[in-house]
């Protein structure tokens, strides 16, 4: 008698609008894009117990995502049942303020969270004296001062490359606060809105919405440019760095390497790191 096959890795392609739920990660008592994913994929594999997701970035209550991946998983015979047939039924369980768009078996050694090479974000803000576009409002931060993007551009320059991020983040018992800054730039688009692109290996928790309020300070005429990077060398919180509102945040997109790199980016990442290794940007 043969063995039972293994489990199958399954990735998870989704977007989300964060606005009502309580973040990525399942909450008791709390509406997660987590639980409500989790407990979908129970329902439609008519399974006893949730399936338990694995995901790549765990954003925060309220911030949105267009390209979040997530992986699960699954028996080799539910996944056999189900594949063909899993994005439909999903999409007809989920609510509609989560969707997955794509549902495919995972490489050997794909790991959601530990095989990204980088995550991107972008923070969405309008200075219009008149406030934000009602039909926008949801994912743009409203600034009442008029904004200087050369400004902004120039302070985060600065803040390019690897280093303690501490002053930009809230700490977590035995997590590193080092990460390594891939892009940080800002552009006005046509319809006035400000968009700020951030990129990075990983992100540690509050950096980016910490980072953005820095740098309109910067672009509001409030601080200098190099203030931003004096903070970061400070290497603590400062209490002029207000951690902007999260509905002007989301997830735009993950990384990953070729698939005969996976492995060995899985061993980089669960390394913890120091100033100066060598990590893949």
């Amino acid at each position: 008698m043969g063995e039972e096959p293994g489990p199958v890795r399954v990735r998870l392609d989704l977007a989300y609008d964060g606005r009502e739920f309580s973040g990525w990660a399942r909450q008791r008592g709390k509406r997660t894009v987590q639980g409500e994913l989790e407990d979908a994929l129970r329902v439609v594999t008519r399974a006893e117990r949730p399936w338990e997701l694995t995901v790549a970035g765990r954003t925060d209550a309220g911030v949105h995502a267009r390209g979040q991946v997530a992986h699960v998983d699954l028996p080799a015979g539910v996944w056999a049942e189900q594949r063909d047939a899993l994005l439909r039924r999903l999409a007809g369980r989920l609510p509609q303020d989560v969707r997955v768009w794509r549902v495919s078996e995972a490489p050997p050694h794909f790991d959601a969270r530990f095989s990204a090479l980088w995550r991107r974000y972008a923070y969405r803000v309008s200075d219009h004296p008149g406030g934000v576009d009602p039909l926008r409002r949801g994912h743009v931060l409203w600034h009442n001062w008029p904004l200087d993007v050369d400004a902004m551009n120039e302070a985060s320059e600065l803040l390019l490359g690897e280093h303690d991020f501490a002053a930009y983040c809230r700490r977590r018992e035995g997590a590193t606060t080092i990460r390594r800054l891939l892009t940080l730039r800002w552009r006005r688009e046509p319809d006035g809105v400000v968009e700020g692109t951030v990129r990075a290996d990983a992100f540690c928790h509050n950096m980016v919405r910490a980072l953005v309020g820095a740098l309109l300070f910067v672009g509001d005429g409030h601080r200098p440019p190099d203030w931003p990077a004096r903070v970061l060398a400070g290497g603590v919180r400062d209490s002029a760095v207000h951690v902007v509102r999260p509905h002007g945040l989301t997830l735009e997109e993950v990384a990953y390497p070729p698939d005969e790199l996976l492995a060995e980016r899985n061993r980089e990442s669960r390394t913890l790191r120091t100033l100066g290794s060598a990590h893949r940007g």
